[in-house]
């Protein structure tokens, strides 16, 4: 046997060479496996940033109030002995409402008003005598001061007696009367209420992140249920600190021109419109990437994507506001996103204007680019 023939030397380098392909090939397959393998380039198509008008409205739950409003109580305890007005009549300032028993107050002031006659005619005989020095000094000080105080007397009981007369302390509309003629009252004890309708209030909330736009003299519009009007009222105050757990403020409006039609505690619609802001940064909320903690957008830059983070502010059905991490010029990516990479390249298709809204397949977002807002 020739050991040196060609079929024996060949045979050999066919099997090394043939083991080493077949481990290439296993090596690649595993790399492509484990996802080692080069990622083609994202295709997306792109936003230019500009700036917009943007107007903004808040709607927010309101309540009507009367200007003034308060329960009616007798200052004293007493039985009732004359009821004077009629449930859900206006009346006047002043005007009698209900009369206490005042029988033994009324016997106390004559008691004290003859005592004043007595004493007045006292001071004049000793105002005779002292000319003549027919009494001391001291003397005729000491019947002066019995008068002084017999007048003194005389002022508290007429005090008490009109705290016996219930009066409307403000112009305004009566409510039931929750009492009746005899019935014994204490100070305790609610008579019926009063509400003063000429002037009305509403009272509203606004969230803490408009608090900065709210100032007072500022107008803001109204609507109640059961009534196609629209009313007016300007801000007259605010309160003094936000609520914390609605993290709101308390603003309180007062209501301007007719009020007819409006009834305190009315749940009425409160709608407030900012000043426009003529230099709004508006994206479409597609291009916005919702992060654990934060949101980003992906900048084209230079043929890759950059993930820059930003903060949001408005935001309507297609377009978000964006407050910072962007600038007029910036080209940002719309479409795409499920499958961009930071840092990683891209292809661009279109650079869109504001009158195109195109979908990227397999994109669960629809892409609406902003337009002004009304």
């Amino acid at each position: 046997m020739n050991l040196r023939h060609p079929l024996f030397l060949v045979l050999p380098l066919l099997i090394l060479i043939t083991s080493c392909d077949s481990s290439e090939r296993k090596k690649e397959a595993e790399q492509k496996q484990k996802g080692g393998g080069v990622r083609p380039p994202a295709r997306a198509d792109a936003y230019i940033v500009k700036t917009q008008l943007l107007t903004d409205k808040l709607e927010t739950p309101g309540s009507l109030l009367s200007n003034q409003e308060t329960e009616i109580h007798p200052e004293v305890a007493g039985r009732i002995t004359g009821i004077y007005f009629k449930e859900g009549s206006f009346v006047n300032k002043g005007a009698l409402l209900v009369k206490l028993n005042d029988a033994d107050l009324q016997a106390q002031r004559k008691k004290i008003e003859t005592q004043i006659r007595v004493a007045q005619q006292n001071l004049n005989r000793s105002e005779k005598l002292l000319k003549i020095g027919g009494i001391s000094k001291q003397d005729y000080e000491n019947t002066e001061l019995t008068l002084s105080s017999a007048k003194a007397d005389l002022a508290v009981t007429n005090t008490q007696i009109e705290k016996t007369n219930i009066r409307a302390p403000f112009s305004g509309k009566l409510g039931l009367r929750l009492v009746s003629s005899g019935a014994y009252v204490s100070t305790q004890t609610a008579l019926t209420t009063i509400s003063q309708l000429n002037q009305m209030k509403i009272d509203f909330t606004v969230p803490e992140r408009y608090i900065p736009q709210i100032k007072l003299g500022q107008f803001v519009n109204f609507t109640v249920e059961g009534n196609n009007r629209t009313y007016a009222a300007k801000i007259v105050a605010t309160q003094s600190k936000i609520m914390e757990n609605t993290r709101s403020l308390q603003v309180r409006a007062a209501v301007q021109g007719s009020q007819s039609g409006l009834t305190p505690g009315n749940f009425a619609k409160v709608i407030i419109n900012f000043e426009p802001n003529p230099n709004a940064i508006m994206i479409p909320t597609q291009a916005i990437v919702p992060q654990a903690r934060g949101k980003r957008v992906y900048l084209y830059n230079r043929g890759k994507a950059k993930a820059v983070d930003v903060t949001t502010g408005l935001r309507d059905s297609a377009n978000v506001q964006v407050l910072t991490g962007l600038k007029p010029g910036d080209t940002i990516l719309v479409t795409g996103l499920l499958t961009v990479r930071p840092d990683a390249k891209v292809n661009l298709g279109r650079v869109l204007n504001g009158t195109q809204q195109p979908k990227q397949k397999g994109d669960s977002t629809k892409v609406t680019i902003a337009k002004q807002t009304k």
